[in-house]
């Protein structure tokens, strides 16, 4: 339907086929130690095979070991229940493909050929949904496609079928053994990797300069950064299995442990920042990068906070002393900047808590505090100067609210399965498209233009789709150089499994920090080990390559601008519906003023307000428009992120 020319069309079709962005490199913690996990991963159980002289059924046991790549930082415990899965998805892969290529022998051409290319297309979109549900980041769906391809287009017989599943079975055991293995040297080598990239989203946040469009200093860090922050923090937390701490656990300090405090320190700040700009954001920032740099360093088995932070940590416990420029009432006017549509509630709304005591190593401040104008019933302090609910706290009903809480965050978000389902159909449409058009060209190794295509596809919308391609195309080039000149040295079995080893190697390293940088050596990686199974000549392979390539990335953009993900823009209005409802909770809880609930609605907000902004940047990059109003957005996370300091600040001091 057209409603408002071809203008806003053409515009939003030049931001959607931007390629803006495709060569910025992303910052990686722990890739070294991964990448060489990977690669050891690949060898143990490929190299004996090569050396016993069946260098080609090694190539089997080298998918197996794929399964290394999955959950590249989740915490051992998770990691062990993911991998499992992906162990036996991986080896079912190589197993069904296999079976299929015995039964339907595509390598004669006709009907088994286009048996494969439509069962190939099917992997992919299981893959490629199953991947998507369960939040596994990375090549993924690729690598489970790759899979089945390979053995599906081998020249397997029924004798084979079982070794080949047997193999493939060895390697994603190695692999899982492997990914386990760190948690007897360093058992929280996840925890501190992901407390560190929240305290360097949050430096990021911090060292930008105060671009306020109005005025207040709910404006400072707006944005992305402060989206790309609130994520991290968030993972942080979900990775150390707890919840964000709520006003009475910063008065009760009961939160113990390094990360632990870490991560209620970046939440801490970033929730202030939120408020006002710190008053000294430059020694912030350096004290931030300087403790990441402990967290990362393998070097350290004993973790300390540095002195700043734990001073800042220490802050963070007592009751917040407001400036004096600031209004006591914990329902502070929001400044200007803030839009008068989603304002909090104030006045009778929270009535301000009575004076807390101090702690007994600081010196009570020398004012008596003035009668109260009218008499009201006594409410008398808990022990530890902590202000008392208004109702009895019910420690049943706050535990099950935390617990609640922790199941909300680390269950993640659950999208709904229509949202799942277009991107899918995408990956179905585009990988059986490319491996038809493939085999009717005639193309040799026809099933690597649906592994191009399922690669671009493997992405959030038609913006990252672009952005995909143009990562392929330029990472194609350089591999199939390197290709080119492996092969055109002739190296003996063992030796291509061994440069097979050193590309997984350089891929699991770089990947992560730009797709481009993985292209280059998945590239050769592929090639080599379709030589490995079954010889080939090189110009032939080059050729094959170049060609399924191009052919697979085209149709795979075509896809991806016929199929309109009209649901992009569904789930934006759905999460900014989430991000309201989620802070009028948040209003009736701090209104109420019973602390049971606190911990269950600030983890609601907060991950609503992560989702709402994920949506929106989803649906922009799509042609099919949100019409979601950009001034209402920026009410909705401003008012979320008041509301989360409002939660997590304790009662200020009258």
């Amino acid at each position: 339907m057209l409603n408002g020319g071809l203008g806003p069309t053409a515009a939003r079709a030049r931001s959607a086929l931007s390629p803006r962005g495709a060569l910025a490199l992303q910052s990686v913690d722990g890739a070294l130690s991964f990448a060489l996990r990977a690669a050891l991963a690949m060898a143990l159980p490929a190299l004996p095979i090569a050396l016993a002289g069946r260098a080609d059924q090694a190539v089997y046991a080298m998918l197996g070991s794929f399964t290394t790549t999955f959950g590249r930082n989740l915490p051992y415990a998770r990691r062990a229940r993911v991998l499992a899965l992906v162990a036996v998805a991986m080896t079912a892969c190589v197993g069904g493909g296999s079976a299929l290529a015995a039964w339907a022998d595509p390598t004669g051409g006709g009907g088994g050929a286009a048996v494969v290319v439509a069962a190939t297309a099917v992997v992919a979109g299981i893959a490629k949904f199953a991947c998507d549900a369960a939040r596994l980041s990375g090549l993924g769906a690729v690598l489970l496609l790759f899979s089945f391809a390979v053995a599906a287009n081998g020249s397997s017989t029924a004798v084979d079928v079982l070794p080949h599943t047997l193999l493939a079975a060895s390697g994603a055991a190695v692999a899982w053994v492997l990914a386990l293995s760190g948690r007897f040297v360093h058992p929280d080598r996840p925890e501190r990797l992901a407390v560190a990239a929240a305290l360097r989203e949050l430096a990021d946040l911090l060292e930008l300069p105060d671009r306020r469009e109005a005025a207040g200093a709910a404006a400072y860090g707006s944005g992305l950064r402060r989206h790309r922050a609130t994520a991290a923090v968030l993972q942080a937390y979900r990775t150390l299995g707890r919840v964000p701490p709520t006003a009475a656990d910063a008065v009760r300090g009961e939160r113990d442990g390094t990360c632990l405090r870490l991560a209620d320190l970046a939440w801490s700040l970033l929730i202030g920042c939120a408020r006002r700009p710190p008053d000294d954001p430059t020694g912030q920032v350096r004290a931030l990068r300087a403790q990441v740099r402990l967290l990362v360093s393998r070097r350290r088995r004993a973790l300390r906070i540095l002195p700043e932070l734990a001073r800042l940590s220490d802050a963070a416990r007592l009751p917040d002393v407001p400036r004096p420029s600031e209004p006591v009432s914990a329902s502070e006017p929001a400044g200007p900047s803030e839009p008068a549509g989603p304002s909090e509630p104030a006045g009778p709304s929270e009535p301000a808590p009575p004076s807390a005591p101090a702690r007994p190593s600081e010196p009570a401040p020398p004012s008596a505090p003035a009668p109260p104008p009218e008499p009201a019933p006594p409410s008398p302090l808990a022990r530890d100067g902590t202000v008392p609910d208004r109702e009895p706290p019910d420690l049943t009903t706050s535990r099950a609210a935390g617990l609640r809480a922790a199941r909300l965050l680390t269950g993640g978000r659950s999208a709904h399965a229509s949202v799942l389902l277009v991107p899918a159909l995408r990956m179905v449409l585009g990988t059986g498209l490319a491996g038809g058009a493939a085999l009717l060209l005639g193309l040799g190794h026809g099933y690597w233009a649906a592994v191009s295509a399922a690669a671009v596809l493997h992405s959030v919308n038609v913006r990252t789709a672009t952005q995909r391609a143009v990562q392929r195309t330029l990472g194609t080039v350089v591999g199939l150089a390197l290709a080119l000149g492996v092969l055109a040295l002739r190296p003996e079995p063992v030796v291509l499994v061994l440069v097979i080893v050193l590309l997984e190697f350089l891929l699991e390293y770089v990947v992560a920090r730009n797709y481009a940088l993985g292209v280059v050596f998945l590239t050769p990686l592929a090639l080599l080990m379709t030589d490995l199974a079954a010889d080939s000549p090189t110009d032939v392979l080059i050729r094959d390559r170049a060609l399924a390539s191009v052919l697979g990335m085209g149709i795979a953009l075509v896809c991806a601008l016929l199929v309109v993900h009209d649901r992009a823009a569904v789930r934006a209005q759905r999460a900014l519906a989430a991000c309201t409802e989620a802070a009028d909770s948040a209003e009736h809880a701090l209104a109420a003023g019973v602390q049971a609930p606190f911990p269950l609605v600030q983890t609601r907000l907060a991950a609503a307000v992560v989702e709402l902004r994920e949506a929106d940047d989803a649906a922009a990059g799509e042609l099919w428009p949100a019409e979601m109003d950009p001034v209402e957005l920026a009410a909705a996370e401003q008012r979320a992120y008041r509301l989360l300091e409002r939660l997590v600040r304790p009662p200020d001091r009258s």
